[in-house]
């Protein structure tokens, strides 16, 4: 048998030697130069991996000689294709190397790589060249079955050759958003529906993140999302609306329309998803539907009790009245809709959430829109890729599979994505880490040209910037939603001789480098729901870094309200309630830890703000989330008694470590 060498390799693909050795390399093969001859054992593997690469050799050499205007034009073939037009699509049509179709597109004056995309002229152009007539058949609404679909170079399975035949489509469950003003009874309404608690988690009764979960209503299933209604959240509320099939508009029928009803309704007429509008709150005894009703016409709603088509409910979340007829006509609507998806093709989802948790890593809360996500499939979102390792649903469940409709949390991301970030399952890891990288080096690359300048005008709008005043944070929030909500809600502060200026947004605790980071840039770090880790609070006091906690946006807001106003600290009052020694920790099987307490001073009280120090450092401010004697919940523990402690969002206790509980009395500060 004839050796078989580099050298050749490269011949029989059109590529130079040196192009083949590094290939050769990248497969964890090393060869010295181009006469190595390639290991007999390894000939098949990479064959095929070159033919995936460089596309098949061409058997007959007499195919190469053959000139495009050999044919004549009432003879030229037709070949058919889908938009958007990829390199490698278009090579595999026309039947040519992508190398060749590279080349000729540099003769047209076109830079493209193999999975690039071309316009339909230049494709044209370049068939005509071959003397072949490219039809081009745009895809339809269907073959976009997911909504938020990137282009083909996002993604490595070929989504065109999957099939989207009516007979493999399948119903799947609405997904179904509940928007808003604040405290409205959106999360109060899902929980009489779910019979849970969520209300009661959040922190100030508030929804500060988006949730998703399931509920079975006359064997049929639906997925809920439920949204922030604080004015702080716009983004997570366009979100919430943008992968809904219908909107839930929640509306208090003893408070009306508001400022963030309207704005959730916009939303949802911009998602151009069917509206039901919820009249909650209907057991008051100042409760006014017709008012709710009257209001509706106002903003362009016509109800059906008015000779309009938007389907309007009269429900309570405390008594649960109407909740029934709510659930029926969300099955009505989404039956008219004709919802369906194929369960059988590669998923693809997008973020909800995503966080840093502890034991867990980068976490994502996603919604699968088309297709299943199993458990081990390489995915690709946003700027990070991995493979999925764990799923959870929403009672904390592992599952094998999410199909259509379905939310879960998800593990195994190489980083935290952004909210909102399309999830996509390619064919290999490898795939997804490449597609990362460039994804990573696109956004570094945006954000360095960010401060280039151009022109003269550039210059001195830069110098005016410049020398304007200017407040400086670091945002770490708990999840990304948070995050970019507080950053929103910041810029939107109405000030012209001072701005706020956001040098970085991320999830996860305080570290040394964000106290560093802040130092050089002279900004304040801001954590909402986080921790600061050890050794931090000491070097932030070297480094002259204030560091402020919170766990509420209101009081967030409102400080650095202030602190643009020049009064940098509000008029509030501090009531001490007591503090706690801990003397032992407890591992739970389910939930977060507990640790044993003494109560040395006052009273603990649940629902109190706590701050958690170490050796006389501030390391947590968060709240008092349970209360236990013995085997007994309750609401609060005087001084001398032992109790057991759990604190909102924080696991880290050590022995010896003191909790000092107190409220806080606010006061609106005056200039």
């Amino acid at each position: 048998m004839k050796k078989f060498k580099v050298k050749h390799l490269a011949e029989k693909y059109g590529i130079s030697p040196q192009k083949a050795l590094e290939e050769l390399l990248s497969e964890g093969i090393k060869l010295s130069g181009p006469s190595s001859t390639i290991p007999g054992d390894m000939l098949n593997l990479v064959e095929a991996h070159f033919r995936d690469i460089f596309g098949a050799e061409d058997s007959t050499p007499q195919k190469k000689q053959e000139t495009p205007t050999k044919a004549v034009a009432e003879n030229q073939r037709e070949v058919h294709i889908k938009t958007p037009i990829v390199v490698k699509h278009l090579a595999e049509v026309v039947d040519k190397k992508p190398n060749e179709i590279i080349s000729d597109l540099i003769k047209l004056g076109e830079l493209a790589s193999i999975n690039q995309a071309i316009t339909e002229e230049i494709a044209l152009k370049l068939c005509s060249n071959y003397d072949l007539k490219l039809l081009i058949n745009h895809r339809s609404k269907d073959d976009h079955a997911i909504h938020g679909e990137k282009n083909a170079d996002d993604y490595d399975y070929d989504y065109d050759e999957i099939s989207n035949q009516p007979e493999e489509l399948t119903p799947r469950p609405p997904v179904v958003t509940f928007l808003g003003h604040v405290d409205h009874g959106k999360t109060s309404l899902q929980d009489k529906i779910r019979n849970t608690e969520v209300a009661e988690g959040e922190a100030g009764k508030i929804t500060q993140h988006i949730g998703a979960s399931t509920v079975k209503f006359k064997e049929r299933i639906i997925t809920f999302i439920d949204t922030p209604g604080h004015e702080a959240f716009t983004s997570m509320r366009a979100r919430g609306a943008s992968t809904t099939d219908i909107a839930i508009l929640v509306v208090a029928a003893d408070d009306g329309f508001k400022p963030q009803t309207v704005e959730a309704m916009q939303h949802a007429q911009a998602a151009e998803v069917p509206i039901i509008v919820a009249i909650n709150k209907i057991d008051l005894p100042n409760a006014d539907p017709d008012k709710v009703l009257l209001q509706m016409q106002q903003n362009n709603l016509m109800s059906e009790d008015w000779g309009g088509d938007i389907g309007t409910i009269r429900v309570s979340a405390k008594t649960g009245e109407g909740l029934d007829n709510l659930l029926e006509r969300i099955l009505l609507e989404s039956e008219m809709l004709e919802l369906k998806a194929n369960p059988k093709r590669p998923a693809s989802a997008i973020v909800l959430e995503a966080r840093l948790e502890q034991g867990l890593g980068a976490t994502a809360s996603i919604l699968v829109k088309n297709g299943t996500l199993k458990i081990s499939d390489a995915i690709l979102c946003g700027e990070h890729f991995g493979r999925v390792k764990t799923m959870l649903n929403e009672h904390g469940k592992k599952v094998s599979e999410a199909g259509p409709s379905t939310p879960v949390k998800l593990v195994g991301l190489s980083g935290v994505p952004n909210a909102g970030d399309v999830l996509t399952v390619c064919k290999a890891e490898k795939d997804a880490r490449l597609k990362a990288s460039k994804r990573g080096d696109a956004v570094r690359h945006k954000q360095l040209s960010k401060g280039m300048v151009k022109s003269v005008e550039d210059l001195f709008s830069k110098i005016n910037s410049e020398s304007a005043k200017k407040l400086s944070l670091i945002i770490k929030a708990d999840v990304r939603g948070s995050g970019e909500a507080i950053e929103d809600s910041l810029k939107k502060l109405p000030s012209d001789k001072i701005r706020v200026d956001v040098i970085m947004n991320s999830v996860g605790a305080i570290t040394e480098n964000d106290v560093m980071l802040a130092a050089a840039s002279n900004a304040i770090v801001v954590g909402f729901h986080v921790r600061v880790n050890p050794g931090v609070n000491e070097l932030a006091e070297k480094q002259n870094v204030e560091i402020r906690l919170y766990s509420i946006i209101y009081e967030l807001l409102e400080d650095i309200t202030d602190a643009l106003t020049g009064r940098l600290d509000p008029d509030k009052r501090e009531k001490e309630l007591g503090s706690a020694k801990i003397l032992q920790i407890f591992d739970v099987n389910k939930g977060p830890k507990v640790c044993g307490c003494l109560v040395e001073s006052g009273l603990v009280r649940v629902g109190a703000k706590a701050r958690v120090f170490r050796r006389k450092e501030l390391i947590f401010n968060g709240e008092v989330f349970s209360l236990r004697r013995f085997q007994d919940d309750v609401k609060e523990v005087k001084a001398g008694l032992e109790c057991g402690i759990k604190l909102d969002n924080f696991m880290d206790f050590l022995e010896n470590d003191i909790i000092q509980v107190y409220d806080i009395e606010l006061r609106k500060a005056s200039l």
